[in-house]
């Protein structure tokens, strides 16, 4: 609870960073706290150019909404490819196509 307590109060100083929604995101995600989905949803609403929210995002809804899943993955592509981030491309790539095989 420390870290979530010290990302609220880095959000409440920065509320621009998307770093800090996406660390409380993450924490929240490993405590299975709904209040991931509402933060990966803020960050993807507000920050659309934050990558990092692509891949977790769409990994943490691969067994909550598939469709879901797959629309943000498709999105983080295109956003990886525009950002020139070969490394972040092909990650989310990867991720995608395993994603496709196994919800077949």
């Amino acid at each position: 609870m420390e870290r979530i307590e010290m990302l609220k109060s880095w959000i409440e100083t920065d509320p621009k960073d998307p770093f800090n929604y996406y660390g409380l995101a993450l924490e929240y995600q490993k405590l299975g706290d709904i209040q991931a989905d509402q933060l990966f949803e803020k960050l993807l609403v507000d920050f659309p150019e934050y990558l990092p929210t692509y891949y977790t995002a769409a990994k943490y809804y691969e067994d909550l909404n598939v469709s879901k899943a797959k629309e943000i993955y498709e999105k983080g592509i295109i956003l990886a490819d525009s950002q020139n981030n070969l490394k972040a491309l092909n990650e989310i790539k990867s991720a995608y196509h395993n994603f496709l095989f196994e919800s077949e």
